[in-house]
């Protein structure tokens, strides 16, 4: 009897739904990869393409940093419980702002009224800022801040604060995320006009350069683009083509590829599916290597390499059963470990009801622990690689990204595949498509159309949220009255007339926003002179 394997009998066949478009097929073998170089293709961590992760040793050098997104209410309240994370273990921070923050709107605003602190934290000026990090050396933490269109004057914030503290700014550590095409593509905090919005951008990544080095100038966020319903094939797709965008527009400004690509960093959803999870994020560090050397013409390895912060799905998370998110979130988590993350978010478990408490959030934190420290998948790099299964999904969704991005430059690049509604087509379409599988049952979400709790109506709400006060919206106006009844009013309106004046012009934005934030001007104010000078986006809309 030959000792040759055969193939198998074919098992019974079970529909296997897919949120990403891809067949996932009962069997793969050797032959779905036949002329695949695997030596080219795959290499060795830390070497081009970096299919197997951006360094040498990944996690056995060090582990990913635990930064467990957070922020609400007050600047004194989000203080405390970063004071209390860093107490748990978090290795780095994650600051969420709220609406009227992040819409360049005071607190005081009458579109602000009822969002103060609802989703993140209230920052209005320095004085919110300095309570925020009140006793943390910002010279010694690494800190991520989810802001977009204000970007440019959070930074500048954060930056006034760490002078004050006297810190050495070239030792900064952390990233802002600065991703504006995104909010036009799939979340909506956009202010001024996409062109105008991009120059903001670029004058962050060439300021930067020069005062915060070390300092993640962007982080081109494919999570948002997953949760408005993208494929996960589409998420490295539109990501990748936001990038190329902010590349051309930062050479376009003066900019040398290697000057301002190695503070480049990436955003990306964990979601359910483990194994197209992993594909994904190692599809997208092969895929942006061969671009930044291929169109761009990068010579220095940092440029090349793909850092990402990852966040498990927001958007997987359930109402109904919510202990079952506890599950999700961990094998989200351990996904985006098997994918190389460089750091990680980890949603909580009440996430789908309300900002998280403080024991949900430390459960959080402990995934991440457990998944570092009992699992032992940390102690080898990449221990996929070579999977038959991963190996054909990692070309499967380099090539339908390839795709895509190919489409896009032939329609001029992304900024005219926005501004043609191309994108937010291809992300409804999709959308539409995943809820239409949940509705039909063909996509099981458990405890939702499947599994479900005896006489379950949906509304249970068995677990404690966290409520903000609505008295902190109150103090928080009454704070920023003060502010301003105190402050030299001459000194801040000239401040905000050069704000308004360089936009006007071509001179970097940002030491005078700075310049700014430091004469007590307020986020709202430094965003309505730039409106006055940029104007503000209307979506067209698109039949």
């Amino acid at each position: 009897m030959s000792d040759r394997p055969t193939k198998p009998l074919e098992p019974s066949e079970r529909k296997a739904a897919s949120t990403t478009g891809l067949p996932m097929e009962a069997v793969v073998g050797p032959e779905a990869l036949r002329g695949w170089d695997a030596e080219r293709e795959l290499g060795y961590p830390g070497q081009f393409p970096f299919t197997r992760g951006v360094y040498p040793t990944m996690y056995r050098g060090r582990l990913w940093t635990m930064r467990q997104y957070a922020g609400f209410g007050s600047a004194t309240e989000s203080n405390w419980r970063y004071r209390y994370l860093l107490s748990q273990g978090t290795t780095g921070l994650s600051v969420a702002f709220d609406l009227p923050t992040q819409h360049g709107m005071d607190s005081d605003h009458a579109l602000a009224q009822g969002e103060v602190g609802k989703v993140g934290v209230a920052i209005d000026s320095l004085e919110d800022m300095q309570m925020l990090f009140e006793g943390i050396p910002l010279e010694r933490v690494s800190t991520s801040m989810t802001i977009n269109s204000t970007a440019a004057i959070l930074l500048a914030l954060y930056v006034a604060v760490a002078k004050q503290q006297g810190a050495n700014l070239h030792r900064l550590a952390g990233t802002v995320q600065n991703d504006i095409l995104k909010e036009y593509i799939a979340r909506g905090t956009y202010i001024y006009p996409l062109r105008p919005a991009m120059r903001i951008v670029t004058d962050i990544f060439a300021w930067c350069r020069r005062e915060i080095p070390n300092w993640n100038a962007i982080s081109i966020s494919g999570y948002h683009i997953r949760e408005a319903g993208a494929t996960d094939v589409q998420e490295i797709a539109f990501t990748l083509a936001n990038g190329i965008a902010y590349v051309d527009a930062a050479i376009a400004a003066g900019l040398q590829v290697d000057e301002f690509a190695p503070q480049l960093s990436f955003f990306f959803n964990a979601h359910n599916e483990l194994l197209m999870q992993i594909a994904k994020f190692r599809a997208a560090r092969r895929l942006w290597a061969r671009t930044m050397r291929k169109r761009f013409g990068a010579l220095d390895a940092r440029s090349l390499m793909l850092r990402f912060h990852a966040q498990t799905a927001g958007s997987a998370l359930t109402q109904q059963q919510p202990e079952n998110n506890l599950v999700r979130v961990a094998l989200q988590a351990l996904g985006a470990v098997l994918g190389g993350c460089q750091s990680l978010h980890a949603n909580a478990l009440d996430e789908a009801l309300a900002l998280p408490t403080e024991q949900s959030a430390v459960l959080a934190l402990r995934t991440q622990q457990i998944i570092a420290q009992e699992t032992g998948v940390v102690n080898t790099v990449d221990p996929v690689a070579g999977s038959y299964a991963i190996e054909k999904l990692t070309n499967e969704i380099e090539a339908g990204a390839s795709d895509y991005i190919a489409k896009i430059d032939a329609m001029g690049g992304v900024l005219r595949a926005i501004e043609t509604g191309y994108v937010q087509q291809e992300i409804q379409k999709a959308a539409y498509e995943y809820q239409q599988a949940v509705d039909s049952g063909e996509q099981v979400v458990v405890g939702v159309n499947r599994f479900q709790a005896p006489f379950q109506t949906g509304d249970e709400r068995p677990i404690p949220t966290l409520r903000i006060d609505p008295e902190i919206e109150r103090s928080q106006v009454a704070r920023l009255n003060a502010l301003r009844a105190r402050r030299d009013a001459a000194k801040s309106r000239a401040a905000l007339a050069e704000v308004e004046r360089a936009a006007r012009g071509s001179e970097n934005l940002m030491p005078f926003i700075l310049a700014a934030v430091e004469a007590w001007a307020t986020v709202g104010e430094i965003s309505d002179a730039l409106r006055r000078a940029f104007g503000e986006y209307r979506e067209s809309v698109v039949i």
